[in-house]
C-alpha cells in the first residue's frame, strides 16, 4: 500500500514511525489532501512558515486538536473568524492561548513573556545545573533507570515550579504528582503522572495567586500574580493560572521527551557520548539535531479563514490545514541526508520544531538550556548508556506528540 494512502492519524505503524509517510509527503509535492479527515497537509518548511505567519488567512482555533476539533459551521453570511469569536467557549480548549489569534493572543501571550525576562532565566538556569546533579545523585549509583521517570520529567517539572515561583517547600509535593518511580525499572507508576500535575495545578496556582494578590511579596509569583496587561488591566486571576498551566504543559511533558531522545541518540552512538564530553560546546548543535530529527511536536494545525491557496493548490474556507513539523523538518531541499542523525550539521537550528510566527514557543531558549544542562551533566556523571530490551520501545500512539513512553537505561557511573 501507498504510505500516503494510510491514515496518518490513527495507522498503528506510523505512529510508531512516521518516517516512511514524511518521505511520501516529499516525493508527492508540497501540499496534500489526506483522504481520511480531508486535511491539507504541508510538508515544505518554508510553506509552513508562511501559513504560522500569515494571521489574516488562518486561525490557530484548531492548532491543539487539528481535525478532532468539533466546529460549528458560520450562519448565512457569517465569516469564519466572526463564527470563531462568537463561538469560542463552545470549541474545546478554544479559550486556550495556542488556539487564540491576534490581538487577543499577542495581549495574553505578553503576560507569558513577563517571566521569560534575562534575569530571572539567569536565576533559573542556577537551578537548572544544581537540580541536575540531585537528581542523578538518587540512581547513578544503581546501574540501571527508567530515565523519564528517573531524571527528565521530575527535571523540567521542577525547572518550571522554579520559573514560575513556586515554593521550594512545595517542590516535593510537585514532583508527587508525578508518581515519581525514583527510576526503578519497569514500574509503571507515573505512566501518566503529567495528567496528575495538571489536575491537581490549576486549584494550586490558584491559591498561589490569590494569596499573594492579597499579600504581595518580593517573589517571583507575586510578580507574575500582579503583573498587567500591556493596557494597564490586571488580568483575572483565571487568566494567569491558565498563562501557568499552558507554560506547564508546553514546557513540562515535552522536553522531557526531547531528553528522552537525546539519550536514546546518545545510548545507540557511544563515539557520539565520548566527543561530546571532549568538546561540551557541541551540545548545542547535538540538542538542535535532536530537536530535528526527533521534535516533541509531529504536527500543528491552523484552519483557512478563507478561499486562498498554498504553493498554488486552492484551499477553501472551513479546511483544516496541517503543518507536518516532523516532515518539514526532514525537508530535502533544505537538509541534506535529511533522515541522518548529525550531531555537526551546519543548518541543524533551522529546525521548526518550535513553530514559527505569533505562536513560536515562549519557552524555547528554555527547552534548549534544559536539554543542554542535562545532557552535559548525563554525560558527566554517566557512561556506557546501554537501552535495556531495545526491541520494546515504544512511542506515544498520537498524531500529535512524538516521544518514548519510557527509556529503560543501563550505565556506569563516572564519579
Amino acid at each position: 500500500m501507498d504510505a500516503l494512502e494510510r491514515n496518518f492519524f490513527t495507522d498503528p505503524e506510523l505512529l510508531q514511525d512516521p518516517t516512511p509517510y514524511y518521505a511520501a509527503l516529499h516525493e508527492r509535492g508540497p501540499v496534500f489532501r489526506e483522504p481520511h479527515m480531508g486535511v491539507f497537509i504541508l510538508s515544505r518548511l518554508d510553506d509552513i512558515v508562511e501559513v504560522h505567519s500569515d494571521n489574516e488567512h488562518f486561525s490557530a482555533i484548531v492548532s491543539s486538536l487539528g481535525p478532532i476539533v468539533p466546529l460549528p459551521q458560520p450562519e448565512e453570511g457569517e465569516s469564519w473568524a466572526e463564527l470563531i469569536e462568537r463561538r469560542r467557549a463552545e470549541i474545546p480548549m478554544g479559550n486556550q492561548l495556542v488556539a487564540l489569534d491576534p490581538p487577543r493572543h499577542t495581549r495574553e501571550r505578553a503576560l507569558a513573556g513577563r517571566l521569560f525576562t534575562p534575569n530571572r532565566l539567569k536565576e533559573n538556569e542556577v537551578f537548572m545545573w544544581r537540580l541536575a546533579d540531585e537528581l542523578i545523585d538518587e540512581f547513578g549509583e544503581r546501574g540501571e533507570a527508567e530515565i523519564g521517570h528517573a531524571y527528565a520529567k521530575p527535571f523540567t517539572l521542577l525547572v518550571i515550579a522554579d520559573l514560575l515561583g513556586v515554593p521550594l517547600e512545595d517542590h516535593e509535593k510537585f514532583r508527587g504528582w508525578l508518581g515519581s518511580t525514583r527510576g526503578n525499572v519497569g514500574n509503571p507508576e507515573g505512566e501518566h503522572g503529567g495528567d496528575s500535575v495538571f489536575a491537581n495545578m490549576q486549584p494550586c496556582f490558584t491559591r498561589y495567586i490569590e494569596e499573594r494578590r492579597a499579600e504581595p511579596g518580593d517573589d517571583v509569583m507575586s510578580r507574575l500574580a500582579i503583573a498587567r496587561f500591556p493596557d494597564g488591566e490586571l488580568p483575572e486571576v483565571a487568566n494567569v493560572v491558565r498563562i501557568a498551566s499552558i507554560l506547564f504543559a508546553a514546557g513540562q511533558e515535552t522536553t522531557a521527551r526531547l531528553i528522552a531522545a537525546g539519550m536514546r541518540v546518545l545510548a545507540e552512538q557511544p563515539a557520539l557520548g565520548d566527543e561530546l564530553r571532549s568538546d561540551p560546546a557541541g551540545l548545542g548543535n547535538f540538542v538542535e539535531e535532536c530537536l530535528r530529527l526527533e521534535g516533541p511536536i509531529k504536527s500543528t494545525f491552523r484552519l483557512a479563514l478563507v478561499d486562498t491557496q498554498i504553493a498554488g493548490v486552492d484551499i477553501p474556507a472551513g479546511s483544516v490545514v496541517m503543518g507536518s513539523v516532523g516532515a518539514a523538518n526532514r525537508d530535502p531541499r533544505i537538509f541534506d541526508d535529511p533522515d541522518r542523525f548529525d550531531a555537526r550539521r551546519p543548518n541543524a537550528r533551522r529546525n521548526i520544531a518550535f513553530g514559527h510566527g505569533e505562536h513560536f514557543c515562549p519557552g524555547a531558549s528554555l527547552a534548549r538550556t534544559e536539554a543542554r544542562i542535562s545532557f552535559e551533566r548525563l554525560l558527566a556523571r554517566l557512561d556506557e548508556f546501554e537501552i535495556a530490551e531495545p526491541e520494546k520501545l515504544r512511542y506515544a500512539e498520537t498524531f500529535i506528540i512524538r516521544g518514548l513512553t519510557a527509556l529503560p537505561l543501563r550505565f556506569r557511573s563516572r564519579s
